[in-house]
Formats: structure tokens, sequence, C-alpha cells
């Protein structure tokens, strides 16, 4: 059947079928570097990490191009209000973005233009768009002419009068009609400005992306993305002002991402709801992070609380303990183990790839992975927590695959339990042990167990049972978890 993706602009699911045998060209808007990056930036950047991911797996060529905004007005006053210049306020926010999505497993895109370098391309699209007669020039501002657009408003499938009556318009004096936008700003005292026709100034917001995506992309291209709040009047305007220059179908498919919530409510700062990702890898692995995010399916809104994270906790927790099980083998062949096991595997593949076909349905694709899980504890189970190396071989395999895709199971899983202790344990304050006690405790323990004095090695355990700490000792050593 192929990949199916779900088209805002034509508010259906369709086959995608590349502008380029087996490449796809894909851009996504990135942020405004004025500030640390929050919840709603993760998960932007997460589910076209998936989409990039996928599209690589499925043996496409894949250029994933991202940009930075690096001159807006409120990278101006932020940069004034801190007095420091422009450029050391967005190279500081661009080295934060990439430690944060780093961090996240979000690879990094093939280009990552800056606005700024870009203002020629800009300034050259906008005097097509004067020519044709698409744009005007008013005081040193040029705006596009939005009545001049035959089908503005067609991917957010509004029409001029309710536009008009139903968002907010941008200001602009001298304009011809209430939603014509900016193309380019007149500059004012204190603000960075560059050369053009009509004048000093800098490029309004929405051509930057236009220009940047032409440049590397080319004038048609398959995908941009970005989230829900961007439809309007962000890429509607990229369509109006692209389309209008270039005179052809711009892009194939429009993808949005749903909005984050915080407790039900929509993450905003307004409401002091508002979470930044520095802020929540205090308490939660970036992996962590990830799954959670995983675990909705991207059009939708996904909600952020601690008790759901508690649970995206326990979910990825479940899977990287199959992991550590599956690096306890016997040399023992088990031709009726290793069939079961291959079946198993070659079913949840075909789910798998199913899922992800479906407009990159991560969320389903995880329901099958824990049932797949759970079908090879059952047979672990079973074995007394033992298969033959074949058959944990093929499985590893697996994980290794799924992975891959969703960018997850990054640490061995005696790594990956201690990695995320520290955090969850700096979020629960009575359980009365830190970290460092617990891995005191253990080395006790481990002590004991030379000197067999089971006795003592019991009670440490048993001890921390007590405080809901779980001691497991494997081929790989003696790991610990939280279990509550």
């Amino acid at each position: 059947m192929g990949i199916r993706i779900f088209n805002t602009l034509s508010k259906k699911k369709e086959i995608f079928k590349p502008v380029k045998t087996n490449q796809v060209g894909i851009y996504v808007c990135g942020v405004t570097v004025y500030d640390d990056c929050h919840l709603g930036h993760a998960r932007a950047a997460v589910v076209f990490d998936i989409v990039r991911r996928y599209f690589e797996f499925s043996g496409y060529d894949v250029n994933f191009i991202c940009n930075f905004t690096d001159v807006d007005d409120k990278i101006i006053s932020r940069a004034a209000r801190l007095n420091v210049s422009i450029s050391e306020l967005t190279n500081k926010y661009i080295k934060q973005f990439y430690e944060d999505m780093d961090a996240l497993g979000v690879k990094r895109a093939n280009q990552s233009p800056r606005a700024t370098d870009h203002i020629e391309q800009m300034v050259e699209m906008i005097s097509v768009l004067i020519d044709k007669g698409l744009a005007y020039s008013s005081d040193g501002d040029v705006y596009f002419d939005v009545a001049k657009f035959e089908g503005y408003g067609k991917l957010s499938n509004r029409n001029i009068e309710e536009l008009e009556t139903g968002h907010r318009i941008e200001p602009g004096k001298n304009k011809r009609n209430s939603l014509d936008f900016s193309l380019w700003k007149s500059s004012k005292d204190g603000e960075p400005y560059w050369k053009s026709p009509w004048g000093s100034g800098r490029p309004g917001w929405h051509i930057e992306c236009s220009a940047m995506s032409s440049k590397y992309l080319g004038e048609s291209f398959d995908i941009h993305g970005g989230g829900e709040d961007l439809v309007f009047p962000h890429h509607e305007n990229e369509i109006a002002q692209s389309e209008g220059c270039f005179e052809n179908n711009w892009v194939n498919y429009w993808m949005h991402n749903g909005f984050v919530r915080i407790n039900h409510e929509k993450m905003s700062k307004s409401k002091g709801n508002f979470f930044t990702l520095k802020k929540i890898y205090e308490t939660f692995h970036p992996e962590l992070v990830r799954f959670f995010i995983l675990g909705t399916h991207y059009r939708n809104p996904i909600d952020f609380s601690y008790e759901v994270m508690s649970d995206a906790s326990k979910g990825l927790d479940r899977l990287y303990n199959l992991l550590l099980k599956l690096n306890t083998t016997s040399n023992e062949k088990n031709e009726d183990l290793f069939s079961l096991v291959e079946k198993y595997t070659k079913d949840f593949g075909e789910l798998f790839r199913e899922a992800m076909n479906d407009d990159f349905n991560t969320a389903r694709a995880l329901g099958y992975f824990f049932d797949y899980s759970k079908k090879i504890n059952a047979i672990l189970n079973n074995e007394k927590k033992i298969v033959s190396e074949d058959a944990a071989l093929l499985v590893k395999e697996q994980f290794r695959i799924v992975g891959e895709v969703l960018g997850l199971f990054s640490h061995k899983p005696d790594e990956w339990f201690k990695l995320r202790k520290n955090v969850d344990l700096s979020a629960d304050e009575d359980r009365g042990l830190t970290p460092e006690e617990i891995e005191r405790l253990i080395e006790v323990r481990n002590q004991a167990r030379n000197d067999k004095d089971y006795e003592l090695a019991d009670k440490i355990r048993d001890e921390l049972g007590d405080s809901g700490i779980l001691v497991e000792d494997s081929s790989d050593g003696t790991i610990w978890k939280i279990i509550r």
C-alpha cells in the first residue's frame, strides 16, 4: 500500500508519491531563537524526526531542512532588554536548542539555514512578486496583496471574509487590505537592517521560510511541516507568496502536529503552565520524554502531567527490562522455541510497518510492540527467564530496528536503569535514600554475596525493596530500579 500521509491541504490521507523517485524533500519550520526550548518545540522536533527516520528506514534518500529564525521583533526586544547583541543572543539559544534536541535523540537536519544568511533570496522573491503585481511597496514597507492571489485560505479552509473577522490581523498603516501581510519591513531606529530596492529594512517572517525552503529543496517539494498553530497565518501566507512567485504547486503534503496541553489545559506562559525542556530534564530522562511524545498520534493533542510521565516510565522500563533478560541466554538449541519467536517477530514486523505506513502512527506501533514484548516475556517465564542465544538475537534485532525508527533504546539496559534512577529519585524526597546511598548498599550486598553471607545480602535487598527499589542480578552485574 505504501506510506499514507494526512494532508492538511486536502483534509484526508493520501498515498505518498515523491517529486523525485526514492527521494524525499522535507522542510520543517524551526524555532525563533530568543528563549529556551519548551515541550511544544520538543513535540514538533520528535514528530518530524520520526517522519524522517521512517522514510529513511523505508529506503528513501531524505533531504531534511529545518531553519532558525534569527531576526524577529521578539529577538530584537529581548536583546535590547538584556543589553546584548542580536547575534550573541541567537547564538546562545541555537546552541541551547542543539543541546536540548541532541538529548532527545533528534537527528540534526541536513541543513539548518539561518534567516539572516538568506536575505538576498528573500529580496529576489519579493521583487518577483512586485513585478507580477502580487505585492506592493508603501513608504519602505512591502506587502503581499492577498486579494490578488486566488485560493487564499485553502490551507486553513476559510474564505477571506472569515479570516478578516476571525483572526488576529498583522498591523500596518499603509496596507490596502487588512489581511495583506508584510514581506519587507522598513527599519526603525536601533533595529538591524539590510539594503533593499525599497530602502533599508528586514524581511517579514513568512518570506523567510519560502526563500530558504526553495533554496534547498527547489520550487516544488514533498513535505512541509510544523505545529498546528502555524496553519494560519504562517503556512497560509507561505503558500500564497511561494505559489504566486513560482506559479506551480509548491508543496505536495502539509503536515501539522497537535498542541501540547498541561494537565488538560493548553500550555501557555500566561497560565503559568509553561515547561522548558531544561526544567523537564531535571525530573525526567530525555528518552522518557521522547517515549511519552510517541505514545500519542502526532495529530492529536498531547497531555503532559507527572502522572502520565510516571505511567510512561513504567512502560519504557518494561521494555528495557526485557532487553536485560535477553542478556542471559542458553547455548542449547530449541527449534520449537526459535520457530515461535521467529513467528512472533515476523508478525510484529508486519504490524509495525502497517502502523507506521498509516500516517506515522507511533502510538499504534508502540501498542503492537508491547504486545510482542508480552509474548516474548511469556516465553521467558516458561523457560525460567532463559532462551537460546539465536532466539535472543532475533528479538534484540527487532529492538534495534524499532529503536532506529523511533529513536529509542539508545542505552544498554543496565545503563538505562542507572541513568533514569537519579532523575526519578530527585522527584521523590520521601524515598529516604539518595542514589549514592543505594549504590553503597549494593556494594555492601555484593561483598556479602562474595563472602557467602547470604543473610546480610538478603536483608539489604529486602530493605531496598521496602523503599521501592528492586535489585536484580544478571550476567552483566547488579542493577537497581524504582518500582514505586
